[in-house]
């Protein structure tokens, strides 16, 4: 049995040629959002994949084996509700509406432009159809939306920083050189003579009231 236990997502940084070449190895959703299973590649290799905690193999992916050699990931087709929108009765919005039930319903999704897809469910279908969509019977490859903070969703792998360190164009150090128009720093370190100090005699202020006993106040 081969091991593997490095997953390049959608095949990051291979060459189309190497992937033409690569074995392949084709996996249900319910194997491939698990981190570690075994499975059989297109050229009959064994293959024992021990992949990070939270990892999910996706179609497209290419697993790397201890060798060297690489696999690519294929979705196998499976039993699937494929859902749209009923033109005659509803519009586009519907599958949002139906996307929202079934999150509340903790329902696995893949979320397309134009349609749904979930697991086979006929209590959902109704549902759903009570809705005015249309829910059909397909076999296909499934691909569930990860959550937003899922380890190992690797669907969007940008860095999403934004550029949001603030070193742009200022440094935020905020010294206040006080540079623009005025040339000197902000300790004010100036050269000018100090003014003249001028005594202030100062009335002590009277003792404050405090409330007691006797203090003839309507409390």
């Amino acid at each position: 049995m081969i091991q593997v236990s490095k997953l390049l997502a959608q095949g990051a940084g291979l060459a189309p040629v190497l992937l033409k070449r690569a074995a392949a190895v084709t996996l249900d959703w319910d194997t491939r959002q698990k981190s570690r299973f075994q499975a059989t590649d297109s050229q009959g290799r064994a293959l024992g994949v021990f992949l990070p905690r939270g990892t999910t193999v996706r179609g497209g992916d290419v697993l790397v084996a201890e060798d060297g050699s690489l696999v690519r990931v294929v979705a196998a087709p499976q039993a699937l509700l494929r859902i749209t929108a009923c033109t005659a009765h509803g519009s586009p919005f519907d599958l949002i509406r139906a996307a929202y039930h079934l999150g509340n319903r903790h329902v696995q999704i893949e979320l397309k432009p134009d349609h749904l897809k979930i697991e086979p469910d006929h209590v959902l279908a109704d549902m759903l159809r009570a809705m005015h969509l249309i829910v059909n019977e397909v076999e296909e490859g499934f691909e569930p939306e990860a959550g937003a903070y899922a380890a190992g969703g690797h669907g969007h792998a940008h860095a999403h920083d934004h550029g949001h360190s603030h070193d742009r164009g200022h440094s935020h150090d905020h010294v206040h050189a006080h540079e623009k128009g005025h040339g000197h720093s902000q300790d004010h370190s100036h050269d000018h003579k100090p003014a003249a100090r001028k005594t202030i005699a100062i009335q002590a202020a009277p003792a404050p009231h405090v409330h007691g006993p006797g203090c003839g106040h309507d409390h």
